[in-house]
């Protein structure tokens, strides 16, 4: 019994949460698309505008970066739509062999025009609209047309102002799940490492290459709360604090990169049946330390000091080593770590003059 009231507890946690992640957005649709109706009957004077609260919902719908770009594509895509499906219905008529030409000429004339998908997929199916819901009853106008500049005009203004999302935190939302992969991959070299395990460093390396995938979606999503920022009058003072987001993703890219390299170096050192020093692997725990504690310094009052100094005290161990042995393997390894290292602590808000001096003239330091 207590089984079940705790899974039925956990049911309700997780469909509120559902809930309180939705509602932003459909208050925001449910207004827009109101609104746009209000508009386009009341202020322009159509009797029957249904392309604005359909090209509302429509602009809504996109992802928070697209909506200024799209809502721009998705009007000349109900234009174009709109005005093929005129010419052609006038010419050959309503039926069913017509509706499929009018579709297909429509949507190849939006992607002769420069339009991606989106603006094909709306152009024809404001064509098929036209076309069944509301044939042309005598000359071409653009009143339809109109009424999808109104609809998207509306949800962007409506999207600014009515709950606008938070930019900084859409990034820092996609930075953390980067970082955690990234810190999980770290382990996962010093795992293998540690056992001299071939497979462990196989999977270990795979395993940094999937981050890239995460990685784009990030960069996708800085790029959406940019936009986001500047297209809402009150988030537009967030802009400067994403610009210490976007020195810092640039950084944990390059980090990504450097720790592909350092498991492929891991790879080659099992191989090779090469020696690592138990200071190696330590070092490279402290740099996954390190990540996880890169996105509470990049907080609004984060303390970068946490972060550099496991970056800094994975580079002393790795140092330790150079002194002692002239494997190369376990020598590629360590310059490895120094350049994470430096990677870290420019993502942190050094300078890379500075970060490279502060690797540089770290001491070493034996375990134990």
């Amino acid at each position: 019994m207590e089984q079940a009231a705790e899974a039925s507890r956990a049911g309700l946690r997780s469909r509120r949460q559902r809930i309180i992640t939705v509602a932003r957005p459909i208050l925001q649709t449910s207004v827009a698309a109101s609104a746009a109706w209000l508009i386009a009957t009341e202020l322009v004077g159509h009797q029957q505008p249904f392309f604005a609260p359909i090209s509302a919902v429509v602009t809504l719908g996109l992802t928070v970066g697209e909506r200024r770009r799209r809502a721009v594509e998705l009007a000349i895509g109900v234009a174009v739509g709109i005005a093929i499906a005129d010419l052609l219905v006038a010419a050959i008529g309503t039926g069913t062999w017509q509706i499929g030409v009018v579709c297909g000429l429509a949507m190849l004339a939006a992607t002769l025009v420069g339009g991606g998908p989106l603006l094909a997929l709306q152009a024809g199916a404001s064509a098929v609209l036209v076309a069944t819901v509301q044939p042309p009853s005598g000359s071409f106008d653009f009143d339809r047309a109109f009424d999808a500049l109104v609809g998207s005009g509306t949800a962007l203004a409506v999207g600014s102002l009515l709950l606008p999302v938070d930019p900084v935190r859409l990034v820092r939302e996609g930075l953390g799940p980067v970082l955690d992969r990234l810190a999980t991959v770290l382990d996962a070299i010093a795992d293998a490492l540690g056992h001299r395990d071939a497979r462990e460093a196989d999977r270990a390396l795979a395993a940094a290459s999937r981050v890239d995938a995460l990685y784009d979606q990030l960069t996708a999503t800085l790029a959406a709360a940019g936009d986001a920022a500047r297209i809402s009058l009150g988030r537009r003072g967030t802009l400067s604090r994403l610009d210490r987001y976007v020195a810092a993703v640039d950084e944990v890219g390059l980090a990504i990169e450097n720790v592909r390299t350092l498991a492929r170096g891991a790879v080659r050192a099992i191989a090779l049946d090469d020696s690592t020093p138990p200071e190696v692997i330590a070092a490279i725990r402290k740099l996954a330390s390190a990540v996880r504690e890169l996105g509470a310094a990049l907080e609004d009052d984060g303390d970068e000091e946490r972060a550099r100094e496991a970056a800094l005290r994975a580079v002393r161990l790795a140092n330790a080593v150079l002194a002692e042995t002239s494997n190369l393997s376990a020598l590629h390894i360590v310059g490895q770590v120094r350049i994470v290292a430096v990677d870290l602590l420019r993502a942190s808000g050094m300078s890379r003059a500075d970060a490279q001096q502060a690797v540089r003239g770290e001491p070493a330091e034996k375990l134990g």
